[in-house]
């Protein structure tokens, strides 16, 4: 399951949620028929519950849906909280130099020398960009080193998810 993002608050009386993108185009999920839904983003895929999209808007503040049955107010308030997801097959393809969230989290960060930074834990979005928060367990076994690495092109030289690795422009002591 690739987690879309998270039901934010109910919109308006007749059934749509404000949706928490975790991506930065929302827009193109809306060819998405069959979108699932669990209160916990690392459940297995047998929790997460399909639910039918009737409904997508983008508004100035970020997407609008409504699931089908999601009539009024009430439905959609106990949708609040429930993140987002549709298995990886169900996605669009991406662009060259395109990834998905998921695709890099796990993955290991070496920078231009060789030296392993560690592996993707999770990325932030910033506003500005994106930044990748790369955990070393190796540095400090009793309180692994955390790195924020900016996920821009300065910095992020190759993403090579066939070997499973982040190469970046990036000194191990920063």
């Amino acid at each position: 399951m690739v987690v879309l993002g998270r039901i934010a608050a109910p919109f308006g009386v007749q059934g749509w949620v404000h949706l928490q993108a975790f991506g930065d185009d929302p827009q193109s999920w809306k060819v998405i028929e069959r979108w699932m839904v669990s209160a916990d983003a690392d459940a297995a895929p047998e929790v997460w519950r399909a639910q039918k999209l009737e409904g997508f808007k983008l508004q100035a503040k970020g997407p609008v849906i409504r699931f089908e049955g999601c009539n009024d107010r009430t439905a959609a308030e106990k949708l609040v909280g429930l993140y987002v997801a549709v298995p990886r097959h169900d996605l669009p393809c991406t662009e060259d130099d395109e990834y998905y969230w998921g695709d890099l989290i796990g993955l290991g960060v070496v920078n231009q020398s060789g030296e392993r930074l560690g592996r993707v834990d999770r990325l932030l979005e910033t506003g500005a960009n994106d930044v990748l928060v790369v955990i070393d367990e190796a540095v400090g076994k009793d309180k692994p080193v955390e790195r924020l690495i900016p996920f821009v092109s300065a910095v992020v030289k190759d993403v090579d998810q066939a070997a499973s690795v982040v190469r970046v422009e990036w000194d191990s002591q920063w």
